[in-house]
């Protein structure tokens, strides 16, 4: 925990027993101790002795003078006073004139006088410097204790006779104060009071060890005494520190400071046990500002300006420590323990040290200087000790290069060769003068003293180096010049002057290179490690970048003004970083050389800088420091830490902060790492501007692929391969939008007409002339037009006509060639520049010329219809009107004609106008001249078609054109117009119908009413599409026809006018008087459908079902109302009833339609269908498809289908002997005589012979009595199998039901085979599955879908791959 080393120790020089020290003033060099061995002992600060001094008593009291030039010694059986002179070493004897025994010496403050006291209490003051001696007898009564001088030389001294004395330099008494008990400890301050006053105004005592008091010399009257806690027992010492504030040691340990303000007095602003049993003594150094206690066996010692923390302690393993004291300038502190001796510890060390690349050589003893090496990988390991030189002084400054340091002081520096194990060294060389600095490269050093610096060799060479061992700066030619600063690189000597000379002496060459005046003199200067860069600090304490490639001086924003040092990261990919720090925080800089900007220094941040430390190296953004004990530290400066060592770890805002520092640094491949993280398009936008800014075209390009941004991809590829760094600058900012950088980097580049484009495309007209005067006049017509363009959209008229006229471009010479036409561009651009004058000088007030130009046959459209734009915004109709007309602008034109009321000029331009609005004008005016035709025709052609039926009416005498029109458009007001033109002529029937269309309803009511055509309104009502009918309308024509005791219509406008439940009841009244008529009935069930009420459904359901009357109604009644009401299981069941007695009473083609639109509902609802109803679909359409089949002429197919129906003959019970007739016929024909013979022999039935056709009954007998032979008829009769779609086993083709897997097979509506997989189709209108190719056939030859009658198209049949969505349908079903 302690930063403080061992110098050196003292084991009991004196015996053992109390032993006391004193630091010499001034250079400390020395210090003197005394004990009980009646003797004084003078050691330097290596604890070397130097002297002895024997003594002819105990030694009662020493000490230094303000300079340390003298120590006076006193002793108890002596009244001479023993004087040392430090620089000479004697001793002499001053006789005080006293001859008591002396108790108290105290040299003033500010000169060579000296007090000694004496057991008696009298005194003597002596000032050495004029060997004067004052004897004061009597200044106490007892024996004089303390005493302390202030710096106005007021002599305080104690007593035992509880008396404190003020006295001046001639012994004096000034004033006497009485206290409680005897004083201790006395000394000047200065008390913080309100009112600042010069010197030190108070005397501190400690009385009796109890209480501290304070006497203002200002304030005599008031004194103050302070009194501390009985716990803390009591006071051993205290110590003034600070503006006032006063440190008190207690003998329990405790350590506590107070304020002498007196707002503040009596308050503890800090107290802690500081020590567990007791505490022996305080002492305190103000140049390194802390304070240490000593007690039991440690020392602690605290920051003043932190007293809480400890900042290192000391411990003593052996003894306990008695005191302690600080050498003046705060290196040494030393420590007597309780058996008298003595450790002398090293505070703080001479912060001498010197760095070469990643090398360090560091002062860590007063004549010990160890190296050490970084990595630069060394993740945040500190700098390793490499080996330790040992020097024969202590150095005022050090230097270390790559192979060799060197150390020294004054005039004289010793050389050493670092070996691998130790140093050797080399040689020692004395100088001129005094040395300033020195510095090291691999060959030579450069040693600066007294404004002069001599370059040598740092090892004599074997042979001569050509007169290259020395040489001396300035030479003899510039003896004027007084070298301020210089450093040694490997290649250059650089050295600057108090005149703002720079200089580089090129070693290799061995003469200056390079001379450059700054506008100030320069104190101070540092390179990097090649010397391409040099900061420079002037005498103004700017900081500046120079660069001696470019001969460019770059200031340096922000520079500290009292900086202390700049150090060069000597990291390789960091080259470009460099810090300056003064005493409080350290600043990152980054020399920016290739920018959009140009050359920059950049301030990247500061770090603050710890206290008490100075950095000596910067790598990789670390900065290794030095402590004042001589110890090595680490800190990562701010602007290159990221907080967290795994990045996905890190808060978003953090990360966003590390980002600005990367960016910031240019630490690019960080930067990218940082984005990945954060994952925002903003970020990686910002990311890639900086890479544009500095030219980083590849990472940029890298960047903007990653986020996708094709267009910057693809404008930054085409200038990648730019080798002109100030035409790739130019282009980057032009990216940016920075067209004031961009134009100067243009200028200064290869390809200056850039900065022409750049104008021209910016629209920045201005400039573009000027630049295009400077780099292409050739251009200056194009700029001219387009500028003018440009003005004349601003409405600047008057400049864009001049610009204008300056862009047109002369015709090429005749020598051209005879016929020559100008080049197309050429052309266009002057007819622009035409068209330009045209307008403007419109605009300008010359409309003549505007006019002519724009009229001239060679003028464009567009130019004559702008230009008749403005004359008519002018109010210059008439040329307006012509232009308009000349460029074909018919609609314009007439309006412009009608403004001048040339109604003539319109009337010949109507043809060729689509505007409605003109011909409304136009209508309107010709109504008012009485020709109506006319203006009904005008009329028509703008739409206006109420005016249309209006003349035809009122005008021309043409009600059937009238009719015609509000028939054809709906009109309101024109049926309104009809209406009464009608009530006019009392067609009443006609007048009622347009009322309604026109939605007069009330009024149509009324007239229907009053003419007895009420049924004939509520038919023009209840069928008029065009018109949307109140529910009042309908309620009014019910009232009426229930008041006129029709209840048909009463229902029938109830249920219009939305009142379900008294139109149901009116028409039951209706079914109910004549039950056979089906029209109530239908109406009935739509009210019941619509109103969605289960009572009015169930009491139609009754009456259906004959449980009103006990007469049933016809079931399809009942299917359509299931059907209304979407109950589709009864609809199904309805349905299958229905088709039964259609197919009983021989409808098949009915009952058929029955089923398959009750089998697409139940389809489209996902809803169940039975098995009765798909059986009886595939009955009824085999017998339809038998008629298609024999149509066709396959009888085969025809026969098979009535085999089937014949199976199932008792459901065709109306045609049961026709069926079997056609059915031997079909079998006869297809040669199927087995099934022939078997249905003739039923025929021959007594019940059917009888019905059987007479011309078919011989043929049906001979079939009977020839049957042939069996076995034949059998193998005539074997049907072909196809695959089952289910389980592809073999099923003949009528076969629907298979008798392996015994699934139903769906059936072709084609054929009324089973379907195949590999040929399967489907109807696109009722999806009912098919073969392919039969459906086809049916198809090509014209007929419908068998199924569904709807006509089918060849390119609407499409083969099903998957047929399992017909299968499973089955399966379902």
């Amino acid at each position: 925990m302690s930063n403080e080393k061992l110098l050196f120790r003292l084991d009991q020089p004196h015996g053992p027993g109390d032993t006391f020290v004193s630091w010499q003033h001034g250079s400390g060099g020395f210090f003197a101790t005394t004990g009980v061995d009646q003797s004084v002992l003078i050691y330097n600060h290596h604890g070397k002795k130097v002297e002895q001094i024997r003594l002819q008593g105990a030694c009662t009291g020493f000490g230094w003078d303000v300079d340390g030039d003298l120590l006076a010694i006193i002793t108890s059986n002596s009244p001479h006073v023993t004087l040392w002179d430090a620089n000479t070493g004697k001793r002499s004897q001053v006789d005080t004139g006293l001859r008591d025994a002396m108790s108290c010496v105290r040299w003033s403050k500010t000169g060579s006088l000296l007090a000694v006291g004496t057991a008696r209490g009298n005194l003597t003051i002596y000032n050495h410097s004029t060997a004067k001696r004052v004897p004061v007898l009597g200044k106490h009564t007892k024996r004089i204790s303390s005493g302390a001088w202030s710096t106005e030389n007021l002599l305080a001294l104690g007593s035992e006779d509880k008396t404190l004395s003020i006295s001046n330099a001639e012994g004096d008494t000034l004033r006497i104060i009485s206290l409680r008990a005897e004083p201790s400890d006395i000394q000047f301050s200065k008390m913080k009071l309100d009112e600042r006053l010069d010197g030190e105004n108070t005397v501190s005592v400690l009385v009796g060890r109890k209480t501290l008091f304070l006497y203002n010399l200002h304030d005599p009257e008031n004194p103050v005494e302070l009194a501390f806690q009985q716990r803390y027992g009591s006071v051993v010492t205290y110590k003034w520190f600070g503006d006032g504030y006063i440190l008190l040691g207690f003998s329990a340990g405790f350590f506590v400071a107070i304020s002498t303000h007196m707002k503040e007095v009596g308050q503890e602003l800090f107290q802690t046990k500081n020590h567990r049993d007791s505490l022996n003594d305080i002492a305190i150094c103000s140049r390194l500002g802390n304070v240490a206690s000593c007690g039991d066996n440690q020392v602690k010692i605290h920051n003043m300006s932190n007293l809480q923390e400890t900042s290192s302690v000391l411990t003593v393993e052996e003894d306990e420590v008695e005191r302690l004291s600080w050498s003046e300038d705060g290196q040494l502190l030393g420590v007597v323990t309780h058996s008298g001796s003595i450790y002398v510890y090293l505070s703080q060390l001479p912060m001498v040290w010197s760095a070469f690349n990643t090398h360090l050589a560091v002062l860590t003893s007063l004549t010990e200087l160890t190296l050490y090496s970084h990595e630069q990988d060394s993740k945040g390991k500190l700098p390793t000790p490499l080996l330790n030189v040992d020097l024969p002084v202590e150095p005022t400054f050090v230097s270390l290069g790559p192979y060799h340091c060197a150390a020294g002081m004054n005039n004289r520096a010793w050389f050493f060769e670092l070996g691998q194990n130790k140093p050797a060294l080399l040689r020692d060389r004395e100088y001129l003068g005094t040395v300033t600095s020195l510095r090291l490269n691999a060959e030579y050093a450069s040693v600066l003293c007294e404004g002069k610096i001599q370059l040598h060799m740092i090892e004599t060479p074997d042979v001569s180096g050509e007169g290259r061992e020395v040489r001396l700066f300035p030479d003899q030619h510039s003896h004027e010049m007084n070298i301020t600063a210089h450093a040694l690189t490997t290649d250059f000597l650089i050295y600057a002057s108090d005149m703002g000379h720079i200089h580089y002496f090129f070693l290799e060459d061995w003469k200056l290179v390079t001379d450059f005046r700054h506008s100030v003199g320069i104190r101070e200067l540092y390179a990097d490690q090649m010397g391409s860069r040099l900061v420079v600090v002037d005498d103004k304490s700017e900081g500046c970048v120079y660069n001696p490639i470019t001969d460019e001086m770059l200031k340096i924003p922000d520079f500290p003004s009292g900086c202390c040092a700049v150090l060069w990261d000597c990291q390789p990919e960091e080259r470009d970083v460099f810090v300056a720090f003064d005493d409080t925080r350290i600043i990152t800089y980054l020399y920016n050389k290739d920018s959009v900007e140009g050359t920059s220094v950049i301030n990247a941040g500061s770090s603050k800088m710890p206290t008490s430390q100075v950095p000596m190296l910067l790598c990789g953004g670390k900065v290794i420091l030095e402590t004042a004990s001589g110890r090595l530290t680490q800190m990562t400066l701010s602007t290159h830490e990221v907080s967290g060592s795994n990045i996905h770890d890190i808060h978003k805002g953090s990360l966003e902060l590390a980002l600005s520092k990367q960016l910031k640094l240019h630490r690019f491949s960080e930067a990218w790492k940082t984005c990945q993280v954060l994952n925002r398009k903003e970020t990686w936008e910002q990311l890639a501007e900086v890479l544009m800014r500095n030219l980083e075209i590849e990472f940029a390009i890298r960047v903007y692929r990653h986020i996708g941004n094709v267009g910057m991809v693809w404008s930054l590829e085409s200038i990648q391969d730019v080798e002109d760094q100030r035409l790739l600058a130019g282009h980057i900012a032009l990216f940016l939008c920075d067209f004031d950088t961009a134009q100067d980097w243009y200028l200064k580049s290869s390809q200056p007409v850039a900065a022409l484009h750049m104008r021209r495309d910016l629209l920045q007209w201005d400039q573009a002339l000027q630049l295009a005067g400077k780099l292409a006049p050739e251009q200056i017509p194009y700029i001219a037009r387009e500028y003018a363009q440009q003005l004349e959209f601003t409405g600047n008229y008057a400049e864009a006509l001049s610009h204008y006229e300056r862009g047109l471009l002369e015709a090429p010479p005749a020598a051209d060639g005879p016929g020559k036409k100008p080049h197309p561009d050429q052309e266009n651009h002057n007819s622009q520049c035409r068209a330009g004058v045209a307008r403007a000088a419109i605009h300008c007030g010359d409309v003549r010329r505007g006019v002519s130009i724009a009229a001239d046959t060679s003028s464009s459209r567009q130019l004559k219809r702008e230009c008749a734009d403005i004359l008519q915004g002018m109010n210059q109709l008439s040329d307006a009107a012509m232009l308009y007309e000349k460029g074909l602008f018919y609609d314009k034109a007439a309006s412009a004609y009608i403004r001048l009321k040339n109604w003539q000029k319109v009337g010949e331009l109507l043809p060729n106008i689509t505007s409605t609005k003109i011909h409304l004008q136009y209508a309107k005016a010709k109504e008012a001249d009485g020709k109506y035709q006319e203006a009904a025709n005008a009329y028509r052609m703008a739409r206006d078609l109420d005016s249309v039926v209006r003349l035809n009416l009122d005008h021309l005498n043409n009600p059937e054109e009238a009719v015609h029109v509000v028939l054809e458009t709906k009109s309101i007001e024109g049926a309104k117009m009809v209406a009464r033109f009608f009530q006019r002529l009392n067609d009443y029937r006609s007048a009622i119908r347009f009322l309604v269309m026109s939605q007069c309803h009330d009024e149509a009511f009324q007239l229907a009413r009053q003419h007895h055509q009420m049924e004939l309104y509520g038919e023009i009502l209840s069928g008029s599409l065009e018109t949307e009918a109140r529910p009042q309308d309908y309620r009014s024509l019910a009232v009426h026809f229930e008041g006129a005791h029709n209840s048909m219509l009463a229902g029938k406008y109830y249920y219009h006018a939305g009142d379900y439940s008294k139109a149901l009841k009116l028409l039951m009244q209706v079914m109910k008087a004549n039950s056979e008529d089906a029209e109530p009935i239908s109406l009935a069930i739509d009210v019941v459908s619509v109103a969605n009420d289960n009572h009015l459904t169930s009491q139609l359901i009754e009456f259906l079902l004959g449980e009103t009357d006990g007469i049933p109604k016809d079931p399809k009644f009942l299917f359509r109302l299931y059907m209304a009401r979407h109950q589709y299981k009864e609809a199904a069941k309805t349905a299958i009833i229905v088709a039964n007695e259609e197919q009983i009473n021989g409808n098949y083609r009915n009952a058929h339609d029955v089923l398959f639109g009750m089998y697409q509902e139940l389809r489209h609802n996902c809803i169940k269908i039975p098995t009765e109803m798909r059986s009886n679909l595939m009955l009824l359409h085999s017998y339809i498809l038998v008629r298609l089949h024999v149509r066709r002429g396959e009888h085969l197919k025809g026969a098979r289908m009535l085999i089937r129906v014949a199976n199932n003959i008792s459901k065709f019970p109306s045609h049961v002997v026709p069926i079997l007739t056609s059915t031997v016929i079909e079998c006869s024909r297809a040669g199927l005589k087995a099934h022939a013979f078997s249905y003739a022999t039923m025929l021959m039935r007594p019940e059917y012979r009888s019905q059987v056709d007479p011309k078919y009954s011989k043929k049906i007998e001979a079939v009977v009595r020839k049957p042939g032979s069996k076995l034949s008829a059998a193998s005539e009769e074997k049907e072909p199998s196809t695959p089952c779609p289910y389980c592809d086993g073999p099923l003949p083709e009528t076969e629907l039901n298979c008798g392996q897997c015994k699934n139903t097979v769906p059936f072709c509506v084609a054929t009324g085979c089973h379907i195949v997989k590999d040929t399967l189709t489907a109807c696109p209108n009722c999806d009912f599955p098919a073969i392919m190719p039969e459906l086809q056939q049916i198809v090509e030859s014209g007929e419908a879908c068998p199924m569904c009658s709807k006509t089918i198209s060849m390119d609407q049949l499409m083969r099903v791959t998957d047929a399992k969505s017909y299968l499973h349908q089955e399966a379902e079903e």
